[in-house]
């Protein structure tokens, strides 16, 4: 069952603790493709794979985000044999969220830290739809967020395979409605970029409200940064985690 979730990961059985990294919006796993290189050997990264893209491309993608969170902590359970942090982009950062408060409802063990990176708080309203949106309005939004190449846009072969994938991550976003829950006890690291024109700092500030420890970094880089700050963001982050001489279970 996790194989499929996490064929990405690249196993370190010294491992202390696994960092699960989950995409954004549109997004698959090999967007973490350098990051196992990256980091240090204490930390085991697991890129998450979401249905319906990279090696899973013919399968159904969710589009409302309960089910998804619920499959996503199922394909998890195997890899709690010891610590782990959860990180994620964008759309990611509010799987990440909805996936720690799961485990805690579960009672499985919670993540050691949580890192959400350019997703604005939960609760927030969107402003306009994208998912029911026409293919041109969905590439103009692609288009703003400066993170697909030209290229891709205007290939309209890849797009017909895109545009679908797009539209249900859109729709887990737009449909989704915050529960009310205590805040998480667990420390959380909101990232942003300083240059970002879609995610504003004021959108970020609203993470206070869901954690009891919450600390913003602002980076120089707009909203897609995974590559270009990757080895930044490994650093803050296993800066963050740090080793774990004695593993949970």
């Amino acid at each position: 069952m996790s194989e499929k979730w996490f064929w990405a990961r690249r196993p370190r059985p010294a491992a202390s603790t696994r960092l699960v990294c989950l995409p954004y919006a549109g997004g698959a796993a090999t967007a973490y493709r350098t990051w196992a290189h990256l980091a240090p050997s204490h930390v085991e990264v697991c890129p998450v794979e979401l249905p319906g893209r990279g090696v899973r491309m013919g399968e159904e993608p969710y589009r409302r985000l309960a089910p998804l969170v619920r499959a996503l902590a199922d394909a998890l359970e195997p890899l709690l044999d010891r610590p782990y942090a959860l990180f994620g982009h964008s759309m990611g950062g509010l799987l990440a969220f909805e996936l720690a408060r799961l485990q805690r409802r579960r009672g499985h063990p919670a993540p050691a830290h949580l890192f959400v990176s350019a997703s604005p708080a939960p609760g927030r309203r969107h402003e306009s739809t994208v998912h029911d949106a026409s293919d041109a309005e969905v590439k103009a939004r692609l288009r703003s967020f400066n993170g697909t190449p030209p290229e891709v846009l205007d290939n309209e072969e890849l797009m017909a395979l895109a545009l679908p994938i797009i539209r249900a991550d859109f729709a887990v976003l737009e449909t989704y409605e915050l529960v009310d829950e205590p805040p998480l006890d667990i420390p959380l690291t909101v990232f942003g970029g300083i240059h970002d024109r879609t995610v504003q700092p004021a959108d970020l500030a609203g993470w206070r409200d869901h954690a009891t420890s919450v600390q913003l970094r602002m980076l120089p880089a707009g909203h897609f940064f995974l590559d270009e700050l990757a080895p930044e963001l490994i650093r803050l982050i296993t800066a963050g985690v740090g080793p774990v001489r004695h593993p949970v279970r």
